[in-house]
């Protein structure tokens, strides 16, 4: 038999065990080289956004190539121990390690070669459909086209050979450290099997609960108030990723252990076949790998997190932009609100005005100011504010002595709190007038512009108002503002009357802004954001799927005389397969339920930051997450299955 024939058996023998691996390698290639397409693609290159957009696309694979990476080389590492024996008997047959490494090294050449080939086809193939994903998502008017890259093909050639070349470099450190005798017990030496808890671990178990809930409560509190000093916040938020990251590490290191021996305790040893399946793997096979979990918990967390912000930030596009400029669109200038309006009536739009003057006024707010977060950038008790007069509203109407705040972002709002009634001053020229403060409402009345970064607006009786003008202050404002608010009757309308807006160069204008461009930009830029973020987290879930069903499938093999001992007891398939569900359920539910609640802890605490809308898009990404990674543990069942069928 020569190295030829040895490598053909080999590789015909273990392939049944590597396809998900290659399939995984597939996947790999093909998504980093349709990315890497996209920025050689003449479609994209002629867009106004290219440079931002390759940019983004650029960063993009180089995080997806530290992702696959990390996984192709753990992948490798978990099959090159469970072929540990077959070293072994290499050796005792007189092979040396270098002729061992040209084995395994040919081997692996043919599986990354045919994969990386098929890998490349299939991105090729699905390049189109990236790219009008891509599209979709940042609303940009394009035609996808199939173009192939040579220069995309060279740079995926070189990195995954690169990648190639870490992978034969740890296969040579793993056979040059082992002995013959250690390659016969490679694989039983990796898993730790402890038979009572101790001490020790039972104060690790509960450590690590409650700095996971510690982690929990203070990102729940993160913005509420109790922070107030910048250098606190900064302390909370490294607590918040220390005691969660760290307790996660304990939780499976002792919290499972502990609860599934309680859990055995109460049951009095009287323990059904689900039982023992899925509490041995807890009692002993989660302690052992909980590094690795904590990493994929962690990661999984980010990604979950990362997706849900993105999404959030894309979902609330439109909604987002009607709070920063509620009317479809506005001007400051008469001779340009008149220009426009003359536009629109020449095209035939219906449309509505909305006419208001504005001031610019010190207002005094430390009676009704009870939190400020030290560092912000101005005096929240002392601020300058837009005032205009109830007269121009039909939703509020106040008296002469009272005000109303209206319009305030929710991101100040988490550094700046009001009470609900006070009094608050508003500073003339000469004189300054007490008014009643009757509180803060949601409605927005002018664009972002008008009221310096989401500041709200003070809306006074008309007698007050008038009163300000007289005594206008020229240090704030030289001279009064108006603002011209137009709103299009048929909305379908938006989009030219939009291209109308923009083409008649209104930029001089300080209080120009358009309310369907603004959403247009915002979807552009989150659209971009949640086409990266999307695929980076599919990767990490696809690599991180596999490698918990690689780790099952070696649990399987160890466990194979266990089942066919029950089998001889008289257990039937039907028996161990209940177990063997409730077995993955624990393996695969555990860290999925664990990153869902880091992520929804993290997003939780600073989701108004990105968007007005929370548990919609959240549970979406959270949704699609649990039915993917779901089917790792079902794939998981089904090679357990077949372990059952071949153990008698």
């Amino acid at each position: 038999m020569n190295i030829n024939h040895i490598i053909l058996k080999n590789l015909k023998k273990n392939m049944k065990n590597y396809y998900l691996y290659v399939f995984a390698l597939i996947f790999s290639v093909g998504l980093y080289f349709s990315f890497v397409t996209l920025q050689y693609d003449p479609g994209v290159e002629n867009m106004e956004t290219s440079a931002k957009m390759t940019a983004a696309i650029r960063a993009a694979s180089i995080m997806l190539v530290v992702i696959v990476t990390v996984f192709l080389v753990y992948a490798n590492s978990i099959f090159i121990k469970r072929r540990g024996k077959e070293i072994g008997l290499f050796q005792l047959i007189g092979m040396t390690k270098g002729r061992i490494f040209r084995i395994l090294t040919v081997e692996n050449l043919l599986i990354y070669i045919g994969s990386m080939s098929l890998g490349i086809f299939v991105g090729f193939a699905f390049s189109k459909l990236i790219q009008m994903i891509l599209f979709k998502a940042t609303g940009i008017k394009g035609v996808a086209t199939l173009n192939f890259s040579s220069a995309a093909l060279l740079q995926t050639v070189i990195v995954f050979f690169v990648i190639f070349g870490i992978i034969l470099l740890t296969n040579w450190i793993f056979i040059k450290a082992q002995s013959i005798l250690s390659l016969f017990h490679v694989t039983s030496k990796s898993e730790e099997r402890i038979k009572n808890i101790s001490i020790r671990e039972i104060i690790m178990g509960v450590l690590g609960l409650i700095l996971i809930i510690a982690g929990y409560y203070v990102s729940s509190r993160l913005f509420d108030g109790d922070f107030s000093a910048m250098n606190e916040l900064l302390f909370a938020m490294a607590f918040i990723l220390g005691s969660v990251i760290l307790g996660t590490y304990l939780f499976y290191k002792g919290s499972i252990r502990f609860v599934a021996n309680l859990i055995r305790k109460r049951k009095e040893g009287y323990l059904n076949i689900n039982d023992v399946l899925s509490l041995s793997s807890i009692m002993f096979r989660m302690k052992s790998n909980s590094l690795l979990l904590t990493i994929i918990t962690t990661v999984s967390a980010l990604a979950i997190a990362l997706s849900s912000l993105s999404y959030i930030s894309y979902y609330s596009a439109e909604k987002t932009s009607k709070q920063n400029i509620p009317d479809h669109f506005s001007l400051a200038e008469e001779q340009n609100a008149a220009i426009f309006e003359k536009e629109l009536k020449a095209r035939d739009y219906d449309f509505t005005t909305k006419e208001m003057e504005v001031l610019q006024a010190s207002v005094l707010t430390e009676e009704i100011l009870t939190k400020q977060q030290s560092g912000t950038a101005f005096d929240a008790s002392e601020m300058v504010l837009p005032v205009i007069s109830d007269q121009t509203l039909e939703e509020i109407d106040v008296s002469s002595n009272e005000a109303v705040f209206t319009g305030f972002s929710k991101i100040l709002e988490s550094v700046i709190r009001f009470d609900n009634a006070g009094v608050i001053q508003i500073k003339g020229k000469e004189k300054v007038i007490a008014q009643d403060y009757l509180g803060l409402k949601s409605d927005y009345i002018l664009p972002y512009s008008y009221s310096d970064g989401g500041l709200p607006t003070v809306v006074v009786d008309e007698t007050t108002f008038a009163s300000l003008q007289k005594d206008m202050d020229e240090e704030i404002q030289d001279e009064p503002l108006t603002y011209f608010g137009y709103n299009l009757v048929n909305q379908s309308t938006l989009p030219e009357a939009t291209e109308l807006f923009q083409s008649l160069s209104f930029e001089q204008d300080q209080g120009n802004s358009s309310q369907y461009q603004s959403f247009q930009e915002q979807k552009e830029n989150m659209g971009l954001i949640m086409f990266i973020v999307g695929f980076l987290g599919l990767t990490f879930l696809i690599t991180s799927g596999c490698i918990l069903y690689f780790k099952q499938m070696n649990e399987g093999e160890e466990e194979r005389p266990n089942y066919t001992v029950l089998r001889k007891l008289g257990f039937t398939q039907a028996d161990l397969s209940r177990g063997i569900r409730g077995k993955q359920l624990v393996n695969f539910g555990i860290p999925l339920v664990v990153g869902l609640l880091h992520g929804y802890f993290a997003v939780r605490s600073g989701w108004f930051f990105f968007g007005t809308e929370l548990y919609t898009p959240m549970l979406i990404v959270m949704g699609i997450y649990t039915l993917l990674y779901s089917i790792f543990g079902g794939l998981s069942v089904v090679y357990y299955k077949k372990v059952i069928r071949e153990a008698l």
